[in-house]
């Protein structure tokens, strides 16, 4: 099902002045619209889907949610109706940002629900309301985070990339994407997470999905919490992209990659080390002036 619609996967090295070696893996370019980590971590679920007879995907997100548009254009792409449950009810009077509109150009069904609401949406009760609203439905948690996206997400990572580097680093969101990255790491291999959110929950969330211990994760970098910006991560972003040519997004890639960059000054790094940074996507909620 989704296989055949990628593009191959290229690698960028950056030049940089510290003695270590960047190289960027652009899953941003493997699909237009079903974009970096959301591609493996959809990939499974709407096989599940398939194979269960299930005519529509609903799934929850909020305002920024790269995993709702990418939902919304693989539902379209594969004959699934779409429907979202997005966080904040306030946002039904008000402007699509592009995101979400971008998910209601692909026919999703945008259902706006308070904080309140939003909250129970991992409640077995909850769901099964939903599932009793919609009977036809296959339902991914917020993110895609699950076993089948875990699954799915331990194919980010080739036998080249666990053979020549020696750190993996990803932004992340609901844990999903690093918790596969994890599994599929060799065991000499480093994998460092930068939260998109601030605080330590997520370090619970990802310790459900594996037992390995090579792994870390700071939200130092988090610019305040979710789709939180600062003027030092807006001047970030536009320096990096004109220096490398690299779209970032402000919500995910950019945290990554300033915090990347200011551990790499910091000589946080052993010299030579060899670093893996996985450019996750999610272009489509990019600021486009900053």
């Amino acid at each position: 099902m989704f296989d055949h619609i990628a593009f191959p996967t290229p690698y960028q090295t950056l030049d940089l002045p510290a003695p270590v070696q960047l190289t960027v893996k652009r899953l941003d370019q493997i699909h237009p619209h079903i974009s970096g980590n959301k591609f493996f971590k959809l990939k499974y679920n709407l096989l599940a889907a398939q194979q269960q007879g299930c005519s529509k995907i609903l799934t929850f997100g909020g305002a920024f949610s790269n995993h709702i548009a990418a939902t919304a254009y693989a539902a379209q792409r594969f004959g699934f109706q779409s429907i979202g449950i997005i966080r904040g009810d306030e946002l039904a009077s008000q402007v699509l940002n592009p995101t979400l509109q971008t998910a209601h150009d692909f026919g999703m069904q945008l259902h706006f629900v308070s904080r309140a609401e939003y909250r129970l949406r991992h409640e077995a009760a909850y769901l099964q309301q939903l599932q009793q609203q919609y009977p036809q439905a296959f339902i991914v948690p917020e993110g895609g985070t699950n076993a089948l996206a875990l699954q799915g997400s331990q194919e980010i990572l080739s036998a080249h990339d666990r053979e020549n580097h020696d750190v993996i680093c990803c932004a992340v969101g609901t844990g999903g994407t690093i918790a596969g990255l994890i599994e599929s790491s060799s065991d000499r291999q480093h994998v460092l997470g930068f939260s998109a959110l601030k605080g330590d929950f997520l370090q619970q969330d990802i310790q459900q999905w594996t037992d390995k211990k090579n792994w870390s994760l700071t939200d130092a970098y988090c610019s305040g919490g979710y789709a939180k910006t600062s003027p030092a991560l807006l001047q970030f972003m536009q320096q990096f992209e004109q220096q490398y040519a690299i779209p970032l997004e402000q919500v995910y890639t950019a945290k990554m990659m300033m915090g990347l960059f200011d551990l790499i000054q910091q000589q946080h790094f052993p010299e030579n080390t060899r670093i893996l940074a996985i450019h996750t996507g999610g272009l489509q909620g990019k600021l486009k002036t900053y």
